[in-house]
């Protein structure tokens, strides 16, 4: 095969291509703001209008979307620019949440599973802070909701595989409104909130303990009970 000639790569071409692979290592995930312009500028040594340029290229490829005043925010490679529309179907038809957590359990029981093989020392570290935290609110009485969703996005996350992290970001955002409002209508015991924590902790011992099948059972145990009190919520909301 004859060699082909080289060509130069535009500055803005090179800038588009960092951004993109820092995407793709899931080192910004769906909803994150990219620096501003200014700071690009500065980062990569380069003038703002080939940080523009970049951002343009970008967007384009539907990797971002900027806004006027807001700034350049991460998309999610499996969600549409027009926005996500599962969230308005899960808003006007609650039973379709269901659908939704029967799906989480096919893929979050994987997502253990790989996180189990591939977790990183900083993925377990940070997934420890979070059980941390929940036993903290368990003292104080408090709600770990967000605790909650944070510690699937980084189990996530520790698979290591980009499309896994950005099928799991666009999901939870999808459901969160109905997530808050089953929460707040069915965990609302003492002892609720400590079943919760052991679920969580269990996912999160069997990953740290590199044991990929315990941790995909706890998963699926987790999210069955998920369901079966989810599936109760939207059985009197329909009475």
């Amino acid at each position: 095969m004859p060699f082909q000639p080289i060509k130069p790569t535009k500055v803005s071409s090179q800038i588009a291509n960092q951004i993109r692979a820092s995407i793709l290592a899931g080192e910004f995930t769906p909803g994150d703001k990219l620096p501003p312009e200014r700071e690009l500028a500065e980062t990569f040594g380069v003038s703002r209008p080939s940080v523009r340029e970049a951002l343009n290229i970008l967007a384009a490829s539907g990797l971002t979307s900027s806004y006027q005043g807001g700034g350049t925010v991460v998309m999610s490679l499996v969600e549409s620019t027009a926005g996500n529309p599962l969230t308005g179907l899960i808003r006007s038809q609650q039973e379709r949440a269901l659908d939704v957590i029967e799906v989480r359990k096919g893929m979050e029981s994987w997502t253990a599973f790989y996180a189990a093989q591939r977790a990183l020392p900083e993925d377990i570290r940070r997934m420890e802070e979070i059980i941390n935290a929940m036993e903290r609110n368990l003292d104080q009485m408090s709600a770990s909701e967000d605790l909650d969703a944070n510690l699937h996005i980084l189990i996530a996350r520790a698979t290591h595989n980009i499309v896994w992290l950005h099928l799991m970001q666009t999901i939870f955002d999808a459901m969160k409104e109905f997530q808050q409002t089953v929460w707040r209508a069915v965990y609302l015991t003492n002892e609720d909130h400590h079943l919760l924590y052991n679920h969580h902790k269990r996912i999160f011992e069997t990953i740290k303990d590199r044991n990929p099948e315990a941790a995909r059972e706890a998963m699926l145990n987790h999210l069955t009970f998920a369901e079966q009190r989810s599936t109760a919520y939207v059985a009197g909301q329909s009475h």
